[in-house]
C-alpha cells in the first residue's frame, strides 16, 4: 500500500516557489498616492522639527543629558550581552550583505533586476542624506560630551542622526516595500518596525546616541522608504536598458545577426548585403551575410514562389528510365529466340 509524505511548511514554501519560474504579473507596485504624499510631507515636518529643537537646545536636549545620566546599560547590566549582538542587525555592512543575498535570489527567480535596483537605489540615498547630515551638523556622543547641557553640535562628530536607526528602517523596511502581495507587506512592515524601533533605542541603551539622534534617523530612514515610488520610472528605465546590452551582447558572442526585415520575403531567402562591384567593373557580386560572416551557409532553396505539394502539378517522366538492353523483348509479345529442345 502506498502512503503519500504529508509536507510540511518549509515543503510547501518551496514548491510554491518552483512554481513561479518567471517573473510575477501581479506585483503590487507602490505608488506615490497621495495618502503616501501626506506621510512624507508629515516625517520631513517631523524630522525638521527635530533637527530644530537639537539646534535651538530646547528641552529636547535637555532630555537627552537625562537619559545619559540615567546610564540605562547599568540599570539592566544582565542584557547588555545579548543587545551587544542585537545592534548588529542596524549595521550596513552584515545586513546589506544578507538582505541583497535575499533580494538577489528573488531576481534570479522572477528574471528581474528591480530588487537589486530598487535595494541599490535606497542605499545610495541613505548614503547621502544621511551621511551628508552627519558631516553637516558634526555632533559629538553622549561618551565624547564636553559641556553638560550642550548640544554638541559642529565639533567634529558624526552621530546625528544616527546611522544605525537610519540604516535599520531601510534596509529591513525594503523588504516590506518590496513584497508581492499587500498581506506580506503588512507583515514585513511590522517586522522592519520592531527591528527599526528596537536597534534604536539599543544604541540609546548603550550609550552610543543621544535619544534626539534615534529620533532623526527614524524620520530619516522612513522619507527614504516613501519616496522609493519617485524612483520606480527610472528603475523601469535602468533594467531595459540593462537587459537590452545583455541581449547585444550575447548576439555578438554567438555571431547571430538580426536584420530588420523591409517587406516579406521567400522562405529560406538568406540577407544580401549591398551589391558591391568587381575588380573589373563588369560583374556584381552579392554576398549572403551569413557567408561573409564565416557563419554556416543557409540551405539552398530556388528561388521564386513555392507552393505546397498537394498544389503542385505531377509530372510523367518521357519514355522508360531503364536502360536499353538488346536481349530483352516488351512484356506481352512472344520471344523471336528458338527454344532449345530437351
Amino acid at each position: 500500500m502506498r502512503t503519500e509524505r504529508n509536507l510540511t511548511r518549509l515543503d510547501r514554501v518551496f514548491a510554491r516557489l518552483d512554481r513561479e519560474p518567471e517573473r510575477p504579473t501581479h506585483l503590487d507596485v507602490p505608488r506615490m498616492s497621495r495618502h503616501r504624499v501626506v506621510l512624507f510631507s508629515a516625517t520631513l515636518a517631523f524630522y525638521l522639527a527635530i533637527v530644530v529643537a537639537v539646534l535651538t537646545t530646547s528641552w529636547l536636549v535637555r532630555f537627552d543629558w537625562q537619559v545619559m545620566f540615567f546610564r540605562p546599560y547599568q540599570q539592566w547590566p544582565e542584557i547588555h550581552a545579548f543587545l551587544d549582538y542585537w545592534v548588529v542587525l542596524g549595521q550596513r555592512g552584515p545586513t546589506a550583505v544578507m538582505v541583497a543575498a535575499w533580494l538577489g535570489w528573488r531576481s534570479w527567480r522572477q528574471h528581474t533586476l528591480r530588487p537589486l535596483l530598487m535595494f541599490g537605489a535606497a542605499l545610495l540615498l541613505l548614503n547621502v542624506t544621511v551621511g551628508a547630515a552627519k558631516i553637516g551638523m558634526g555632533r559629538l556622543g553622549p561618551h565624547y560630551a564636553t559641556v553638560i547641557g550642550s548640544n554638541e553640535m559642529w565639533l567634529g562628530g558624526d552621530i546625528f542622526p544616527s546611522g544605525h536607526t537610519a540604516n535599520a528602517v531601510v534596509t529591513w523596511g525594503i523588504l516590506a516595500y518590496l513584497a508581492s502581495t499587500p498581506r506580506t507587506r503588512r507583515y514585513l512592515s511590522a517586522l522592519s518596525a520592531v527591528v527599526s524601533l528596537s536597534v534604536g533605542l539599543t544604541t540609546v541603551y548603550l550609550g552610543t546616541h543621544w535619544l534626539s539622534d534615534v529620533f532623526l534617523g527614524w524620520a530619516a530612514g522612513l522619507l527614504i522608504l516613501l519616496a522609493l515610488p519617485w524612483f520606480e520610472t527610472p528603475i523601469t528605465r535602468v533594467e531595459a536598458m540593462i537587459f537590452s546590452l545583455r541581449d547585444s551582447w550575447r548576439a555578438r558572442r554567438t555571431g547571430i545577426i538580426t536584420v530588420p526585415e523591409t517587406g516579406p520575403s521567400p522562405v529560406g531567402a538568406s540577407a544580401m548585403v549591398p551589391q558591391r562591384t568587381a575588380p573589373d567593373g563588369d560583374a556584381q557580386v552579392r554576398e549572403p551575410v551569413a557567408a561573409a560572416r564565416g557563419a554556416r551557409p543557409a540551405a539552398y532553396l530556388a528561388p521564386g514562389p513555392h507552393t505546397a505539394r498537394s498544389e503542385r502539378t505531377p509530372v510523367t517522366p518521357a519514355g522508360s528510365r531503364r536502360p536499353p538492353h538488346s536481349d530483352r523483348v516488351p512484356r506481352g509479345t512472344t520471344s523471336a529466340r528458338p527454344v532449345a529442345g530437351g
